[in-house]
C-alpha cells in the first residue's frame, strides 16, 4: 500500500478547495494549510489529520519541514484504535524522539482501549510491570498486595472498593531504581487510579454512563505510560509507581452506602456514594507514596464528571495545595502541548464533604457530588498526602477519553498527560 505524502503550508488553499479547507490535494500529496500561530496551527493539523482518517487514508509520509510538536499533533489525531504505526516521520533529527514518544502513546492508549474483560486488576498490574521491565531490564522491581492481603495490610480503600468482584483488587508498588542502591532516595512518586471497570456499585450508573467505564483506569495507564516515556528519554532518578486497581461491581460482598472505612492514617470515611470510588482507592496510593519520602508526588485519575463539566474534553484539571509545584506542572504542560487548567483547591476543601458519623464522607449525597465537585474530591485526597501537600499535584483527567471521534481526536483514549508527567520526572 502506497503512502499519501503530507506537507505543511502557510498559504491558503486554492479556491476550488474552499477558503477554510484544512487540507487540499494534488496527486499523491496532501497539503495542510496552517492558520494563526502555535496552538491554532496545532489545531489545524489535528483537524486535517481527522479529515484524512475520515477519508479512509491508511498510510501517510510526512514530507517537508515539520517541528516535533507538529508531527506529534498529526500522529495523535491520525492514529486510531484500529490504525497504528501507519505514519512515516519526516526525515529530520526528531525521528528517534518521536519513535519513543509514539511507543509510550500506543502503550497508554491501547491499555485504556482494551475491554474490561481483558483488563482486570491483576492483568493491569502485570501488563505495566512487564512493559516497564522490558524498557529497563534489571532496573525495575515490583510487589503487589492482592485481595485479602490488602485488608490484612490496612489498604482499606482498594480492598473495599474491589471486594465486590470475583477478580480481586490489587495495589502495585513498582520501583524504578537505575542506580541499584537500596538507599537511593526516591525522587518522585506516581499514583494512578486503576478502576478497570466502574459500574458505580450500589450507586449504579445508567447504561450510557457505564458504557465507557473501561477507561476508568486511565490514570493508572497515564502515569505508567509517562514513566515509560521518561525511561525512554533517559530518566536516571529513582521513581516509585503505585497503581490502585479494582473493579467496582455489585455483589453480596460489595461495599455499601453507610459503611465507614478507616485508613492507615486514622482518617475515617463514611460512604455516601459508592460511585465516588476513585478517591477511595487513591487515598491508599497517596499514603503509600508519602511513605517513600519523595519530594514530588503526582497522582492522575479519571476522577470526576465535574472536571469534564468545567473544562470539557480537551483540558485536564490541575490541583495542588503547593501552588509552586502546581505552577511548574502547568508550565511543563504548556511546553509539552498538553492543555491543563488549574481549578481551586484550598485546605478548607477538606471540610466540604461532612459526615455526622466519620471524619469525612467520600462525597456529598447529591448528583455529581454537588457544586464544586472536582475541588471537593481534590480536598478529600489532600487528607492523605504527606507534608501538608508540599510537592503534590493532582491531575483530574477530563481529556483522557472520547467515546466518539471529535473534530480533533479519534474515538477512545487520547494518551494526553504522558508528556507532561514524563517532563516532571526528568526535572525532579
Amino acid at each position: 500500500m502506497s503512502s499519501l505524502q503530507v506537507r505543511l503550508s502557510s498559504s491558503a488553499p486554492e479556491s476550488q478547495w474552499g477558503s477554510k479547507a484544512p487540507v487540499s490535494f494534488d496527486n499523491q500529496t496532501a497539503t495542510i494549510h496552517l492558520s494563526g500561530v502555535d496552538k491554532e496551527q496545532t489545531r489545524s493539523i489535528r483537524k486535517a489529520a481527522r479529515v484524512l482518517d475520515g477519508m479512509g487514508v491508511e498510510k501517510v509520509q510526512l514530507v517537508g519541514t515539520w517541528s516535533l510538536d507538529q508531527q506529534w499533533a498529526f500522529a495523535g489525531s491520525f492514529t486510531t484504535a484500529k490504525k497504528q504505526n501507519h505514519i512515516q516521520w519526516a526525515d529530520d533529527a526528531n525521528q528517534d524522539k518521536l519513535v519513543k514518544m509514539y511507543q509510550a502513546l500506543l502503550f497508554t492508549r491501547n491499555l485504556i482501549n482494551r475491554t474490561p474483560e481483558d483488563v482486570y486488576p491483576q492483568s493491569l498490574a502485570k501488563d505495566v510491570v512487564d512493559w516497564l521491565s522490558q524498557l529497563a531490564p534489571n532496573q525495575v522491581s515490583a510487589k503487589t498486595w492482592v485481595g485479602e492481603e490488602l485488608k490484612d495490610a490496612g489498604w482499606a480503600g482498594i480492598y473495599n472498593v474491589g471486594r465486590g468482584s470475583e477478580r480481586p483488587p490489587v495495589l502495585l508498588e513498582l520501583d524504578f531504581n537505575p542506580s541499584g542502591k537500596s538507599d537511593e532516595p526516591v525522587a518522585a512518586a506516581l499514583v494512578g487510579k486503576g478502576i478497570t471497570f466502574d459500574s458505580g456499585g450500589y450507586s449504579i450508573k445508567a447504561s450510557e454512563g457505564m458504557l465507557t467505564m473501561k477507561c476508568d483506569m486511565g490514570g493508572a495507564a497515564t502515569v505508567s505510560g509517562a514513566l515509560g516515556l521518561a525511561i525512554l528519554q533517559g530518566l536516571s532518578k529513582r521513581v516509585k509507581l503505585f497503581l490502585c486497581c479494582a473493579e467496582n461491581l455489585i455483589s453480596g460482598h460489595a461495599y455499601k452506602l453507610g459503611d465507614i472505612l478507616t485508613y492507615k492514617n486514622g482518617v475515617t470515611v463514611e460512604i455516601v456514594n459508592t460511585d465516588a470510588e476513585g478517591r477511595l482507592v487513591l487515598a491508599d496510593g497517596l499514603l503509600a507514596a508519602g511513605e517513600t519520602g519523595a519530594p514530588l508526588t503526582i497522582n492522575a485519575a479519571t476522577l470526576t464528571g465535574a472536571a469534564v463539566m468545567a473544562l470539557g474534553g480537551e483540558y485536564h484539571a490541575l490541583f495542588g495545595l503547593d501552588k509552586d509545584t502546581q505552577g511548574r506542572m502547568q508550565q511543563f504542560a504548556e511546553q509539552e502541548m498538553e492543555p491543563v487548567w488549574p481549578l481551586p483547591l484550598d485546605a478548607w476543601h477538606q471540610e466540604m464533604c461532612p459526615s455526622p458519623y466519620a471524619d469525612t464522607a467520600n462525597s456529598r449525597p447529591m448528583k455529581g457530588g454537588g457544586a464544586g465537585g472536582a475541588s471537593n474530591a481534590a480536598g478529600f485526597l489532600s487528607r492523605f498526602v504527606a507534608n501538608e501537600g508540599k510537592g503534590w499535584v493532582h491531575m483530574d483527567l477530563a481529556g483522557a477519553f472520547n467515546n466518539s471521534a471529535t473534530s480533533t481526536m479519534p474515538a477512545g483514549a487520547t494518551g494526553m498527560g504522558i508528556r507532561t508527567i514524563a517532563r516532571a520526572l526528568l526535572d525532579a
